[in-house]
């Protein structure tokens, strides 16, 4: 199971809801504490269509992601730094390996046509993913194809996989769908299935139809589910909206027309920040924008030098290439796993922008300039061995990634290195270039996917420098081990010592130029209180806090907070 995860294709943060201030300068201070009432109605404008209300079809719409989000339930959730945490599951067991997994469903949770949830249902749903028609990520299908689910019990669920493998919690988060409503039906089948459209779950909200106009779905209602096993939601309703841009979906909250903009991106950021009843939540997504380094090229052996790496990394004005590309919409990586989370390091600092030391470092290696050769003319070119310092750098025409690609050779050039920028479609930047490994420098953007765990074995392992996702060439003895450790053993505390000891490593060694983890940035109307955002796998993870969500609320009974005085 070496290829199980899927990766190719990022300011923490997040408002703190203050719920109370007991301070002041008289030795008494009473405050009035807000209690949230049920009721009141959500309304969110989402950019796109709505396709398939179905947690194993979602994958490639955010529409269908979002709604579904909140229908839907699995068998395990993540909290913000991405420990799993019980959800349909009560309780599960992991074997010393790492290769049996037994869940035990809780006893008082049932799909919102008042069924209980039981064993047939989670077997019906990760038997759709080993179907040979599962029209989902073909990743994802090849490892449920490796793993035996046998059933215990009505509420008792075990997963046999043929080797150790620790991130497989990670694959149980998807909403599991009802077996009484759907048996028989395969993978295929269930694309054009009429559940799609008449969903039951068993989230916190239950849907109970479409918003229609002129015979068009314009949005879809949904409404608290009163059985729901977690807490209630206090609130009653939650209507989504659609809209065709995000211009679109802004314009509408400004008419008072939606609460919530599912997702405020560039082009409407520097308008919402102007809209005073608009909060405004910004968290990172696991995805890390860089440049990969061909660290095996034939020709360009000068990349295979750590030192030259750090002075090309060191040359980068990474803040104002966020500012001027991304429109401040990211902030700097500090490695490859995502901070805040489990398995990062709090203590890792990124690497400063300093020219002067990059060119330091390059002439202590052998680049020299030309005696006179002035920044910006054609001789302000490093040489060592008749060599010269020149890279290729390829990106995609995409204007983001062409504006970095500028901003990269502008700062490169700076120091005395040649760049050439080659423009690339999408598609071919993978097939012509990444897979064969035809590049000397590539910017890309890493998608580490919906999982909280990190497992990084198949980006920077030496196994997969030459045919897996190992792009860079990266073949360091010390980083592997610790990654192939790391995937087999099921303690989170020595996992996290583990990926700890490679991010140093991985810090050190810059097998790949980290420039930005890009952030998602959500608008939501100030009348809606309760509202947390943490660090986010996939954006309709903005909807972890869902139940707290409040319109409504009233004062309650005073607190009292007395003064000491140490003695």
């Amino acid at each position: 199971m070496r290829n199980l995860r899927w990766q190719i294709l990022i300011a923490v943060g997040g408002l703190i809801l203050v719920v109370g201030l007991l301070a002041g300068q008289s030795p008494t201070t009473t405050v009035s504490q807000e209690q949230p009432l049920i009721g009141g109605t959500h309304t969110e404008g989402l950019v796109g269509e709505i396709i398939r209300l179905n947690p194993i079809l979602a994958s490639y719409n955010q529409v269908d992601q979002d709604i579904s989000a909140l229908i839907f339930s699995g068998l395990i959730g993540f909290d913000s730094r991405g420990n799993p945490i019980p959800d349909l599951a009560e309780s599960w067991a992991i074997s010393a390996d790492a290769s049996l997994y037994t869940i035990t469903l809780r006893d008082d949770a049932t799909w919102h046509d008042g069924t209980p949830v039981s064993s047939d249902d989670v077997i019906y749903t990760f038997s759709k993913l080993q179907d040979d028609d599962y029209p989902g990520p073909s990743e994802l299908q090849e490892l449920w194809n490796e793993v035996t689910i046998i059933r215990l019990d009505d509420r008792r669920i075990q997963f046999q996989l043929p080797e150790s493998y620790a991130p497989f919690l990670d694959y149980l988060t998807v909403g599991i769908l009802p077996d009484h409503l759907l048996r028989g039906v395969t993978a295929g089948e269930l694309i054009d299935h009429p559940f799609n459209l008449e969903p039951v779950g068993t989230g916190p909200f239950q849907f109970v139809g479409f918003l229609v106009e002129d015979e068009r779905i314009t949005g879809a209602s949904l409404v608290a589910f009163d059985e729901y096993y977690g807490e209630r939601a206090f609130l009653e309703r939650i209507d989504f909206r659609l809209y065709p841009s995000p211009q679109a979906a802004f314009e509408a909250y400004q008419d008072g027309e939606i609460l919530g903009v599912g997702e405020i991106e560039q082009s409407t950021l520097s308008q919402a920040l102007t809209e005073v009843s608009l909060n405004i939540h910004t968290a990172r997504l696991p995805r890390i924008g860089l440049i990969y380094l061909n660290l095996q090229h034939a020709e360009k052996t000068f990349l295979a030098d750590k030192v030259v790496r750090r002075a090309l990394l060191l040359a980068i004005n990474r803040d104002w290439l966020i500012q001027d590309a991304l429109g401040g919409q990211g902030i700097i990586p500090v490695g490859p796993i995502m901070p805040g989370t489990w398995a990062s390091v709090e203590g890792l600092t990124a690497y400063p922008f300093d020219p002067i030391e990059a060119e330091r470092l390059l002439e202590g290696q052998g680049w020299e300039l030309p005696a006179g050769a002035a920044p910006g003319t054609p001789e302000f070119i490093r040489t060592k061995d008749e060599q010269t310092l020149t890279i290729e750098l390829i990106h995609s025409p995409d204007p983001v990634q062409a504006r970095i690609a500028s901003d990269v050779k502008t700062y490169w050039e700076g120091i005395g290195v040649q760049v050439n920028l080659l423009s690339v479609d999408d598609d071919a930047i993978l097939e012509d270039h990444l897979i064969p490994r035809e590049f000397q420098a590539l910017i890309s953007e890493l998608n580490l996917g919906q999982y909280p765990d990190p497992d990084p074995y198949p980006l920077w392992h030496d196994s997969q420098s030459e045919t897996g996702q190992n792009y860079s060439g990266y073949s360091d003895r010390n980083s592997s081990i610790w990654l192939e450790q790391a995937r087999t053993n099921p303690d989170p505390g020595r996992r996290a010592e583990l990926y700890r000891s490679f991010q140093y490593r991985f810090q050190d060694q810059l097998p790949a130029l980290l420039l930005y983890y890009p952030t998602y940035t959500y608008g939501i109307d100030v009348q809606l209180q309760g509202v947390s955002i943490g660090p986010l796998q996939q954006p309709s993870d903005r909807f972890r806090s869902i139940t707290a969500w409040h319109i409504l609320a009233r004062r309650g009974a005073p607190i009292t907070a007395t003064e000491t005085t140490e003695s």
